[in-house]
């Protein structure tokens, strides 16, 4: 599977722990990552700086269903589910 073209579900539903470039302690569940850029694309993609958390999402029926509505609200139930207490 390849990634949804203007989706961009896991640029914001996921919180990031790790260091972004623009965002040096990472960024909480459901806001845009700065390097989203206007099409839902990654600004990092395939470059060195990009997190480690980032480089290991794989595009998978599961994670994304079949619509950016879908990833939406699965990425962002996933995240509530493995939320620390």
């Amino acid at each position: 599977m390849e990634c949804r073209a203007r989706c961009g579900a896991c640029c914001i539903a996921p919180s990031i722990n790790s260091p972004i470039p623009g965002m040096p302690h990472g960024k909480p569940a459901g806001m845009p990552c700065v390097q989203l850029d206007d099409e839902y694309r990654c600004r990092l993609f395939g470059k060195p700086e990009r997190p480690t958390f980032c480089a290991s999402l794989r595009p998978t029926m599961e994670m994304c269903g079949s619509s950016r509505e879908d990833a939406m609200h699965g990425l962002s139930s996933l995240e509530a589910m493995t939320r620390p207490e």
